[in-house]
């Protein structure tokens, strides 16, 4: 399944628009987004030990979301911007809710989620890079190849851990919550944020 045909829909203009004008909330938010992505892969490993494909597979994510967040992180020093605390977005949580409590589909439900922001990492990053600088623009279109492959792991690992019928199931439920979350108006600009409400304001401002 490619990125275009798993998600519902994609990044509206605004969201670009917005991204354009706050870039240095941009970085600092996607600098967050990959120390969490890291932290997820770790929780994973450390919650289900006696899977080795996972093991292995979230093992070397975790190192890639790593190097990514100390290439943005010298991006921030480069262009003299100052690392700051601007909270999260209701993205990652509100997929979350959704993520049943008992096993296996906890591990499932997980493993979906992840999938969802992965692919619309991967979506936004190719979004983006035809708009931002030349330097910024290389380092997004370099992205896309990781951030495609962390999308079919994580959905790999879906359907290893869990019948296929449920783990469709789990899509298309979680795909609804997706593309509200992106289509909806939101008031403060994140990297996984909705659309842009005429007020909006950048985080903690």
């Amino acid at each position: 399944m490619t990125i275009d045909d798993f998600l519902a829909c994609s990044t509206p203009s605004a969201w670009v628009d917005a991204a354009l004008v706050n870039q240095e909330v941009l970085l600092l938010d996607h600098a967050n987004c990959e120390k969490k992505a890291a932290g997820t892969a770790f929780q994973l490993m450390f919650r289900y030990i006696d899977k080795p494909s996972l093991q292995n597979k979230m093992s070397r994510l975790a190192r890639e979301e790593l190097r990514h967040f100390e290439q943005v992180l010298g991006f921030i020093r480069k262009r003299g911007l100052v690392l700051r605390n601007i909270g999260s977005s209701r993205y990652a949580a509100g997929l979350r809710e959704l993520v049943r409590n008992q096993e296996p589909h906890r591990l499932s439900d997980t493993l979906v989620v992840g999938a969802f922001i992965e692919a619309r990492s991967c979506e936004r990053f190719a979004a983006l890079a035809p708009w931002l600088d030349a330097e910024l623009s290389k380092f997004y279109t370099g992205l896309l190849k990781s951030e495609a492959r962390h999308f079919a792991d994580y959905l790999a690992l879906a359907y290893e851990f869990a019948d296929e019928s449920d783990v469709d199931a789990a899509i298309v439920r979680i795909r609804a919550r997706e593309r509200e979350l992106i289509e909806s108006a939101d008031d403060s600009f994140y990297f996984h944020s909705g659309v842009p409400t005429a007020g909006s304001a950048k985080p903690n401002e």
